[in-house]
């Protein structure tokens, strides 16, 4: 199971104050970031213990600009276009493939959105890891600075990212291979996410909504330093039941550039809402990796998610 508290708190009617309180007892493959890219969305693993998982304050600045700070913060919530409107199971299709692009770490940071009235959006910030003992954006933390920029209208977007990353930053990947994870170099690499999404007038018809994604990812190394992966997913709405959702995703998980086997990850799941708070969601997913011991492995499982929202 996975609890989960939201907590908005605004002070000026403009300003947001969020800190979400959470706790689960997930372990194993619900929660595991490379073993077969099968980490659960809806997976937590504090062992039963309620914990402050996020925390940051959000403040507009001017009619166009917003920015956060927080001691508990990912990059991805402080970027001005949404990549993608695919809702995944399987948090590996999570932001048009969460790879070394959009991959984060919940630690200390700030940052900044510009938004235009047109739908322009560019946002730029950074998240540093033990930024309370090693001090926030110096030598010793490991950072990562997301820069994004992008446009949307009611019915698309296109955005790109370039995420820096410094002094030994991880790679926080959920959408990799062992060998895409495990690259060489000293914790430095630059990392491109290029992303889009469409989707129909209507609800209800056989034409579904689309979001695409492709990353690159660049360490340091000499060699065999270079990732990429690519992301599909489509929804369909509205199909047999008002608010239901069929979702169908796959992908091509971080490659390293000298793997001998294609990666390949995908889900299917039906969305059924009971009522106006209970959604039940049965899915199937797999796919095909190799593991750091250099064998292909195939996977496949099932998973129902029952979801009371109040």
């Amino acid at each position: 199971y996975t609890y989960q508290m939201n907590l908005n708190s605004s002070f000026t009617g403009d300003d947001n104050l969020y800190v979400r309180i959470k706790s689960g007892n997930h372990s194993g493959y619900s929660v595991a970031k490379t073993e077969n890219n099968t980490y659960l969305s809806a997976g937590n693993g504090n062992a039963d213990a309620l914990k402050v998982d996020k925390i940051w304050y959000s403040t507009p600045v001017g009619e166009n600009s917003t920015v956060f700070i927080g001691p508990k913060v990912e990059n991805y919530y402080m970027h001005g276009t949404t990549p993608s409107i695919y809702k995944p199971v399987l948090k590996a299709f999570a932001l048009g493939g969460n790879g070394a692009a959009y991959g984060a770490s919940t630690s200390p940071g700030a940052g900044w959105i510009y938004s235009a009235d047109n739908g322009f959006a560019v946002s730029s910030n950074f998240t540093t890891k033990s930024g309370n003992s090693t001090g926030m954006l110096t030598d010793e933390g490991a950072t990562s600075w997301a820069t994004q920029i992008g446009y949307t209208k009611p019915r698309y977007s296109v955005s790109a990212i370039v995420n820096q990353k410094y002094n030994g930053w991880a790679d926080t990947s959920y959408f990799t291979t062992d060998d895409g994870a495990l690259r060489p170099g000293d914790g430095n690499s630059t990392n491109i996410g290029l992303r889009g999404w469409w989707r129909p007038e209507n609800t209800g018809t056989a034409t579904p909504s689309i979001s695409v994604g492709y990353d690159t990812s660049e360490t340091d190394a000499t060699g065999n330093s270079s990732t990429t992966a690519y992301f599909v997913g489509l929804t369909w709405q509205d199909m047999i039941n008002a608010d239901d959702r069929i979702g169908i995703a796959f992908g091509q998980p971080q490659k390293h550039e000298d793997d001998t086997v294609d990666p390949f990850l995908y889900e299917v799941y039906y969305d059924y809402k009971v009522n106006d708070s209970i959604t039940v969601t049965p899915t199937i997913f797999g796919g095909t990796a190799k593991n750091a011991s250099d064998v292909e492995t195939d996977m496949s499982g099932y998973v129902v998610n029952t979801t009371f929202k109040f």
